[in-house]
Formats: structure tokens, sequence, C-alpha cells
């Protein structure tokens, strides 16, 4: 997948440290037009070499007079690219253009009503005059710059202004959140009507542009791949086969953190299903060696991403020609791993635990999508539902699932957890309805009492989330029965375990993993 951002039609979100950035660009693929987030410091002259149709300043935590506040290139103004600017983004350009931008006097947070003045612009097609929006602001846009003029208002401040000659609009309101019920329309507004864009970024287009980036990368060279046996490397052979043929290698690397009987379905489906040219490379004994008396979770990652680096450059060495390596990196893997303008949140085996120096040239065709992009490719791409649709599992397996040190025993028994959990949620009809769900081994033990006798086990957290992508889910409401019929069945068959729990955090502000 071409990672420089240039497209047929695409639109630059710019980070001014938002917490919804990736919110705003996932919205903007749900119209169907590329988007890509770039720090906020990222000179005109750059954004314009990416040829955006458009671009969107995102909100963010600063205020814009403060010093050393968040800025921009002010001649992005004058590039003739259409700008909307949302929440911290439409103060900064209204102070950067001559406007007052000032402490409100009331802070607005949560639903607000919108007063239309102008159906023309952004709000073309809204027949309703007063819409529900989502606020989130203690400043306001006090007096809009020259030339502006204000298209919406709430009871106390300016909620929407534009500039329709330069193309410049501005939103203090999030339309990329659900509490605002019409904010898609208020982005296909945007990119339809002003931005010009036609609506290209489709699955059968990824996958066509992703296939040539393969073929002009590899050329005639060969290439293995990491495979995993989920979506997204299953995705990515699939593609690389179309690319490529017989020039990719797969290499299925059994770091002994599967769940229960995995590593044979990987390798059932794949000599089966898509009859690739597949190694199986067994290395249990190998990664534990490495994990043993370790706690740190990144400490843990960064090995695990280095031994698997290790075994695909044995591997390599061992066929003599192979000069790439292929892997499944999503967008919220390098997201979460650090970017420009975002802090490490967890540093992604395939991303942030690669080593500095690697004797392969990684081939990431994935590492723009999010999760719901790379299934919807997977259907096009005609991969069988029981892969579509298999729910996320880390690439370090279940050592990010054990908190604590990584044991046999620790292993064995979050297998059984995780059979139980899985179970449990497909026999109701959940497992297609949710993101993930699995068990986490905590190294907390607790009194109990079995039989009139004492016990002193371990506890399991029960995670579940629901979402379209790993950037944000919120925690599922499953029925009691259900949760009740898990714990029952955890406590009275894996031997060690005497409490579990259920965790009701939604990401943000926790992660979905809890390593």
């Amino acid at each position: 997948m071409n990672t420089s951002g240039e497209h047929d039609e695409s639109v630059v979100v710019l980070d001014f440290g938002a917490q919804y950035a990736q919110l705003i660009a996932r919205r903007i693929r749900e119209c169907r037009v590329y988007s890509a987030i770039v720090p906020s410091n990222r000179s005109a002259a750059e954004i314009a070499a990416m040829r955006p149709k458009g671009i969107v300043f995102s909100g963010g935590p600063a205020s814009v007079y403060e010093e050393n506040a968040p800025s921009c290139d002010p001649a992005l103004y004058e590039s003739g690219i259409p700008i909307l600017g949302i929440c911290y983004g439409m103060q900064l350009m209204a102070r950067q253009l001559g406007g007052d931008v000032a402490p409100g006097q009331i802070r607005e947070y949560g639903k607000a009503e919108l007063r239309i003045e102008s159906t023309a612009d952004l709000f073309r097609g809204f027949d309703e005059r007063v819409v529900i929006a989502w606020m989130s602001h203690g400043d306001a846009v006090m007096r809009p710059p020259h030339g502006f003029h204000v298209t919406a208002r709430t009871a106390t401040h300016i909620a929407a202004m534009s500039d329709p000659r330069r193309k410049l609009f501005g939103v203090q309101f999030h339309p990329e959140v659900v509490h605002t019920p019409r904010g898609m329309e208020i982005f296909r507004n945007f990119l339809y009507g002003q931005c010009g864009c036609r609506g290209l970024w489709t699955p059968s287009s990824i996958v066509e542009e992703a296939c040539e980036a393969i073929r002009k990368q590899v050329r005639d060279g060969r290439m293995i791949l990491a495979l995993s046996g989920g979506v997204d490397s299953s995705v990515v052979a699939a593609m690389a086969y179309r690319a490529i043929g017989d020039q990719l290698v797969c290499v299925f690397v059994d770091h002994g953190l599967l769940r229960e009987g995995e590593a044979q379905q990987v390798v059932d489906t794949f000599t089966t299903h898509f009859r690739v040219n597949l190694i199986h490379v067994r290395a249990e004994d190998r990664f534990l060696r490495k994990l043993a008396g370790l706690t740190d979770p990144e400490q843990k990652r960064m090995i695990i991403g280095r031994e698997f680096i290790t075994i695909f450059e044995e591997e390599a060495r061992k066929l003599g020609d192979i000069r790439y390596l292929a892997q499944g990196t999503l967008y919220p893997d390098v997201i979460e791993s650090g970017t420009g303008a975002a802090a490490v949140i967890k540093s992604h085996h395939n991303v942030g635990g690669l080593p500095e120096e690697m004797g392969l040239e990684l081939v990431e065709p994935l590492r723009n999508l999010f999760k719901d992009e790379v299934r919807a490719v997977a259907q096009e791409l005609g991969l069988p539902d029981e892969i579509v649709w298999r729910q996320p599992f880390p690439g370090p397996g279940l050592a990010v699932r054990i908190l604590g040190e990584v044991t046999p025993e620790r292993l064995a028994t979050l297998r059984r957890v995780d059979r139980i959990i899985i179970e449990e949620i497909t026999r109701a009809g959940f497992y297609r309805k949710l993101f993930q769900a699995f068990g986490v081994l905590a190294p907390i033990r607790s009194v109990g009492v079995m039989g009139d006798q004492r016990t002193y086990g371990e506890t399991v957290i029960v995670r579940a989330v629901a979402g379209d992508d790993a950037m944000t889910a919120d925690w599922a409401d499953l029925p009691h029965d259900v949760l009740a019929m898990i714990s029952n069945r955890v406590v009275n068959e894996v031997k060690g375990v005497s409490r579990v729990v259920y965790d009701i955090t939604s990401k943000p502000p926790a992660t979905i993993e809890w390593e």
C-alpha cells in the first residue's frame, strides 16, 4: 500500500493533539475518501506535495492564545485547498486570519442545540433549522475573521462559520462523534460539495492499489510473509499471492503463545484452502526461554517482536534469495506505537518491537487501514467467513494476556479459560457482534471455598468489547446469564482459578488488551 499519502483523492487530517483525530479520519473514510493523519507542524509545501483534495484541522486540548499552543503553516489558507476546522481547528483558523478567540462566558460540554443560519455549504440539504450537535470547549470564536459569515449558532456561541470564496470552513462542535446525529452529512457536504471528491476509496480500489504497490516494491524478488492465520495476515497473503504468485513463501511461527488448537488450525487452513507455500516453525521453547522471569509488558512485546524477526531472517537465509518480509501491520498499530503526533501507548510487536537494523525490507500493504476496512477487503478477496470475522488476536499472543511472568502452567490455564469464553459467547450468539472477547490471567490471588475446603487461586478478568476498529471500543453489556455461565464454568473447570471479574472500561481511557 502506498504510504506516502498520494492517492487519486485524499484528505489530510492535521492533528493538533485531539482525542478524536483518528475518529475524524475514520469518518472521512466512511465517505469512501482516503484520509491520512499528519502532525500539525507539517509545512504547507509538504502537505501540498501529498496532493490532497481537502484538509481537516482536528480539535485539541490547548487554547490557541496560549504560548507554544499548536499551530500550522498560515500559507495553507492561501493554498486553494478547502479546509474544515473542527473545535480547536476552527479557533486556530479564526485567530490566524484576524478573528477574536477568548474564553467563553459559559463553557459548552455535551449536547447542544444548533440554530442554522445558512443552508449553503456545510449545511446544504438541512431542512431543519435546529439540530443537535456535540460540544466540548471552553474557548470560543467571539468575532469571525474578515470574509467569514456565521452559518450556525448556539444560544451563547458561534457554532459554525465559512468563507466560501476561499473554501475555508469551521465548526465549533464535533461532527465526527455519533452524538452529532447529522455529522456525516456535514462531512459529505465538505468532501463532495467543497473538495470535489467522488468516493474512490473502495475495497476493490484498495486491493488494486495494494497489489500494484507490492509488484512495484518486490519486482522479480522473493518474499516471505509473517502468517498468523488472522484476518490481517490472511489478507496480506491473498493480496501478495495475487500480486506475485509463487514468489511468495508464508512462514507461520508457532511461538507457543497461541490459543488451544490454533497452530494446527492455521496449518490446515492455509495448506487446504489456500495451498500456499507454507513453512511451519515450531519455536515454543525458544520464546519461553526469552520470556522467562519477565513481567514488564513492554519488555515482553519487544523481545517477542525481535525474536520473530530473528526467525524470519533465519528462514530467509535458508531459502537463499529472500529480500522482503510482508506483515499485517494496521494503522492503529502504527498510531499506538507512537508517531510524530501521537504518544506511545504500547509498542506493537510488529512496529515498535522491531530491531533498528533488519536484513529484510518490510512490505506492509495494510499499514494505512483500520480493522473494518481490512474485513471489507477480505470479503472483496473472497476469503472464507471464518477468517473474515475472526476476532483479533495479538501478535504476542497470550503473553500479553498473562499479567506477570509467562510460564507453561499459566499458559495452559489461560488456554482453558479462553476456550470457555469463546464457547459461551458463540453459544449465546455474540461472537460476530463483539469486536473481541477474551480472558486475562492476573497474578492476584484470593481466598475461596470449594467443597468445604479453602482455595487460594488466581483471578481471571473477562474482557469483551464492541466497536468497528481498534481505535475506540465500548465495553460490551453482555447478559448476566452469559457472564454467570462463563464464571461458573471457569471456576469449576479450570484448576487454580478462584475468582472471575468483568472489565467494564471502554477505550479510551483503557486499551483493549491489558498489556
